[in-house]
């Protein structure tokens, strides 16, 4: 299970700091590419994508995390509940459920999830989807 702390940024390595101000510098629309953000910055893309879904910026009035992840299922009846069933029972709130239609008996499944309350590693979480009959593909999109 992952562990979390909350430290001084003042003890972390610069380029953590860097990485969180690129995401801010993307999220607030100062600039719109990936490739602005870490120039303005002053580090490689390979960097941003090694740690930005390790690193968060803490604000108490708002310690909710989300989650997008991307999933290819075979077109079976029961597919979709029995993926929404594993999240639940890991105690992870769905948010939102976009569903493209089935084409050669695959259906494309992008799920928004609350893991704030999750209550084994979001690996964990992919590892037990993946393993579902039903579930060909299971990909991180973000998490904020």
């Amino acid at each position: 299970m992952s562990k979390f702390y909350v430290v001084s940024s003042a003890i972390l390595p610069d380029v953590l700091e860097k990485v969180m101000e690129a995401q801010t510098l993307l999220q607030t629309g100062q600039v719109r590419k990936i490739s602005e953000a870490v120039k303005k910055v002053g580090i490689s893309r390979g960097t941003f994508y090694k740690y930005r879904d390790a690193v968060f910026s803490f604000h108490e009035e708002n310690s909710r995390r989300k989650a997008i992840l991307t999933m290819v299922v075979q077109d079976e009846k029961g597919a979709l509940s029995k993926i929404l069933s594993v999240i639940a029972q890991k105690n992870c709130n769905i948010l939102a459920i976009n569903q493209t239609i089935p084409i050669n008996h695959i259906v494309n499944v992008v799920l928004t999830l609350d893991i704030t309350d999750l209550d084994i590693s979001f690996q964990l979480l992919i590892g037990l989807l993946r393993s579902l009959d039903t579930v060909e593909k299971v990909e991180l999109v973000t998490v904020e």
